[in-house]
């Protein structure tokens, strides 16, 4: 079992950057993909990225294909979104996701889930 904690969300301006961490604990997080999601209210939740177990892989959604970056350092059992050149558009809370091994676009494939992070992106 794995547990994720998103963190790094805040306000920033548009064309701004951030940073968001998900840290796991629990045991041979080496083996899950990672996916990270987000979602504003009466929506469902979209996929924005993800990376593979080793980090070898990584996936993006069109919508934020060139802004944003999913990278993993698994000897700190961490994975990280870099979002640069924010629009108000990315404004949700995000979410990361764990599954074995690789990953995907669809939030049910995933087992864990951590409690998400607010970003808000404004003039």
């Amino acid at each position: 079992q794995v547990q994720l904690v998103e963190s790094g969300g805040g306000l920033v301006q548009i064309g701004g950057s951030l940073r968001l961490s998900c840290a796991a604990a629990g045991r041979a997080f080496n083996t899950y993909g990672v996916g990270w999601f987000r979602q504003v209210p009466g929506k469902e939740r979209e996929f924005v990225g993800g990376i593979n177990y080793r980090g070898s892989s990584t996936d993006y959604a069109d919508s934020v294909k060139g802004r944003f970056t999913i990278s993993r350092d698994n000897a700190k059992n961490t994975v990280y979104l870099q979002m640069n050149r924010l629009k108000p558009e990315d404004t949700a809370v995000y979410y990361c996701a764990a599954r074995y091994w690789t990953t995907s676009t669809m939030a049910a494939h995933y087992d864990y889930w951590g409690q998400g992070t607010q970003v808000t992106v404004s003039s």
